[in-house]
């Protein structure tokens, strides 16, 4: 396993930026090291944090690195800050830097990375499981599946529960009248994506039945079965912690290795 910080200038955002990259190594002298073998360049998984996080955090709370060598993937992990991986109503354009020019920009700085639709995936946790819903349902030309593990899915129950900080809400997704049922609705994406097209993406979504996010994401679940997605829905006891987020991810990774979400 090879582990590169990465600085890095974007272009959309207008200034420097951090990602962390895992690119697995197919050595075999690893004590405790497993290699999966693979032809061709790798698939890629672009993994996003929550609200409170950076970069760095799945390889400090979980052992990704290990996983993602053991599975054969690449996997990118960007800092977007508390933008909720929106092109802001008053800020940065974090839904442009994570959906374009993230998977244009890491093929070419990797050459063992896989530009192809089919090799590129997204998943999160929390708000980056916002995120990887929306990568997954706004950009289906560019993320062929997605995983959402303790996902805030609900924008309108994100107004209602930081009505302390309504200016949080207004700067990231602008008026509630407007965002609801919007681009950055993860509801009436799933209705948009469908009347445009029958070939949907494959998505994944767990939550703990303890979490504070629970009642929602049976609600997303719910949608997304109504509208005919092919959706692979799991649920165990669980609230919203790194130790159930570190066993999840495995689970991703063999869901995308079993059929790789299509």
């Amino acid at each position: 396993m090879a582990l590169m910080h990465v600085h890095h200038y974007s272009d959309v955002l207008g200034m420097n930026m951090d990602m962390d990259v895992v690119i697995p190594e197919m050595s075999r002298g690893q004590i405790g090291q497993a290699a999966r073998s693979t032809r061709g360049k790798l698939p890629v998984l672009y993994l996003l944090h929550g609200m409170s996080d950076d970069h760095t955090i799945w390889q400090r709370r979980t052992s990704i690195e290990r996983y993602a060598t053991e599975a054969g993937f690449a996997v990118v992990m960007p800092t977007t800050h508390l933008g909720f991986y929106t092109d802001m109503h008053r800020g940065m354009k974090w839904f442009t830097y994570v959906s374009q020019e993230l998977p244009q920009m890491v093929p070419r700085m990797f050459s063992q990375v896989s530009p192809k639709w089919e090799d590129t995936y997204v998943a999160g946790l929390s708000m980056g499981g916002y995120g990887a819903l929306k990568c997954a349902l706004r950009a289906p030309q560019v993320f062929c599946c997605g995983a959402a593990l303790s996902a805030a899915v609900d924008i309108g129950a994100r107004y209602e529960r930081r009505r302390h900080n309504n200016q949080f809400m207004l700067d990231v997704f602008g008026p509630k009248e407007t965002a609801v049922g919007g681009f950055d609705d993860l509801f009436a994406a799933a209705e948009d994506l469908k009347k445009q097209s029958d070939d949907l993406p494959g998505i994944y979504m767990w939550c703990g039945t303890e979490d504070f996010l629970f009642e929602e994401n049976l609600r997303m679940r719910d949608h997304l079965y109504s509208l005919g997605y092919e959706l692979t829905w799991e649920q165990s006891p669980g609230d919203h912690q790194w130790a159930y987020w570190d066993q999840k991810i495995q689970t991703v990774l063999q869901w995308l290795l079993a059929g790789r979400g299509q």
